[in-house]
């Protein structure tokens, strides 16, 4: 039995339960900040009572001088989560989630001034060519506005903010899976809980019972537990492997979206997803970062 629950099939898992978080969220009726705040505590909990019951702690005296950046990536993650679940609210799930996936593409651009990496001819084209698939999202000869480019602009906001948390990723080095996740869920809510209080405030009375089963399922399967097998997995499976599995996220929620859900996508929608989704992969799988 344990031989079945291998890496690749905990970020099958993970994956496909990722693709599956629109329906979830939209059956909460709070606001985008409230609803992350929920999202972080509750998986801080779960996690936190693991940690406990196992009798792990976080070796701080370790991991000091990386604190600042955990800080900095849960923060990041905090602010990224609103943003995607504003998307969700302007415009379709798929057109939402492909925005968002676009953020691989400004990984790759940002590591050159960062990790002082050369950008090659192949990632110039990917870059160009995926930034033709977003241009196709937004509707040829439509790009003026509505409430769907502002849902476009906020999955574009999401994927900046998800590019900052993989990228101060990259400078973490000593603390492991689960703490990292644990302290990110934490420094989300320094961020979230504020900016709530501050907003809208606490509406969890407001919630009938369908609202709160939804929000228990995303804050602790959606967030505590697949988080958690998403980062185990990740220790365990060459990158290559991993860049190619972790696409399974947006095809799930494009198909959920005009199967499930009934939402409409065009022809260039559908091209323009194909675009983003096939040449951000084939970046991710080239000679170059198979040799890393």
């Amino acid at each position: 039995m344990k031989k079945l629950f291998t890496p690749r099939l905990m970020l099958i898992l993970s994956m496909t339960i990722f693709g599956t978080l629109a329906p979830f969220v939209r059956n909460i009726p709070v606001s985008s900040g409230e609803l992350a705040l929920y999202r972080a505590m509750l998986a801080a909990a779960l996690i936190g009572v693991f940690l406990l019951a196992t009798g792990q702690k976080i070796p701080f005296a370790e991991i000091k001088k990386e604190v600042p950046l955990l800080l900095a990536s849960g923060m990041a993650m905090g602010i990224n989560w609103i943003l995607l679940f504003e998307a969700y609210k302007y415009t379709t799930v798929s057109v939402a989630t492909l925005s968002y996936y676009f953020a691989p593409v400004i990984v790759t651009l940002v590591c050159p001034i960062l990790f002082h990496e050369a950008l090659t001819a192949k990632q110039l084209v990917c870059f160009g060519m995926s930034t033709l698939g977003l241009v196709m999202i937004t509707g040829i000869g439509e790009v003026g506005g509505g409430k769907g480019l502002v849902g476009i602009l906020f999955g574009l906001g999401a994927a900046a903010f998800y590019a900052t948390v993989i990228l101060l990723n990259k400078f973490i080095k000593q603390v492991a899976g689960i703490h990292r996740t644990f302290l990110q869920f934490l420094a989300a809510i320094v961020i979230l809980l504020p900016y709530v209080l501050a907003t809208g405030g606490i509406t969890l009375g407001n919630l009938n019972t369908v609202g709160w089963v939804n929000l228990l399922i995303v804050g602790l399967v959606h967030t505590g537990v697949t988080y958690c097998m998403y980062f185990s997995s990740l220790k365990e499976l060459p990158g290559q492997k991993a860049a190619i599995l972790s696409y399974i996220d947006p095809l799930v929620a494009v198909v959920i979206s005009v199967t499930v859900l009934g939402e409409p996508m065009t022809l260039w929608q559908a091209v323009g997803g194909v675009l983003i989704l096939g040449f951000t992969l084939w970046n991710e799988i080239s000679p170059d970062n198979t040799r890393k």
